[in-house]
């Protein structure tokens, strides 16, 4: 039994590569009769398979788009937005980061706080840590990894830009 990502033997005559991103499927067909031998057509359904993941990494249409008056910083999913409480009658600044889990559109919010006290430290810490969600979503997504978002609980407290984080693992 080969065990491939992507890559899986649905019969004894040749292999089938399949990927799915973000809901459209690439698949084909490698039979061994075709390739010349099991061997010879692992090998294209493999060379087929890296050369189909690094097409989709490259696509404009990587991620769901943020609704369009969402683009208030100029980084794909990354918003600067003043929320209003009426309860509490505070409008609030925060930037919110869309993303997508399990195919369901997420926003990740970074409150700043009221904007009648906010300091230009506090409003970069939010910015920077957003940004940091954005690139770490993307990262995954690109490298089909699993994304974990608990690491940014209680971001407040932490400056993760600062640390020197590796991306790999």
């Amino acid at each position: 039994m080969v065990k491939h990502k992507h890559i899986t033997e649905p019969d004894t005559f040749g292999f089938q590569v399949r990927i799915v991103r973000r809901g459209k499927e690439s698949s084909r067909y490698f039979s061994h009769k075709l390739w010349g031998n099991k061997c010879k057509s692992l090998k294209a359904a493999i060379a087929w398979r890296d050369q189909m993941i690094t097409i989709l990494k490259g696509s404009k249409t990587r991620f769901l788009k943020p609704p369009k008056n969402k683009t208030t910083t100029g980084l794909t999913g990354v918003s600067k937005t003043i929320k209003f409480d009426r309860r509490k009658d505070k409008s609030y600044l925060c930037y919110s980061v869309f993303w997508v889990c399990d195919g369901k559109a997420k926003n990740k919010t970074f409150q700043v706080g009221n904007v009648e006290s906010i300091t230009a430290d506090g409003e970069l810490h939010a910015f920077r840590t957003a940004r940091l969600f954005r690139s770490f979503y993307e990262y995954a997504i690109d490298n089909d990894l699993p994304f974990d978002d608990t690491l940014f609980a209680g971001w407040k407290k932490k400056r993760l830009y600062e640390t020197d984080y590796r991306l790999t693992t």
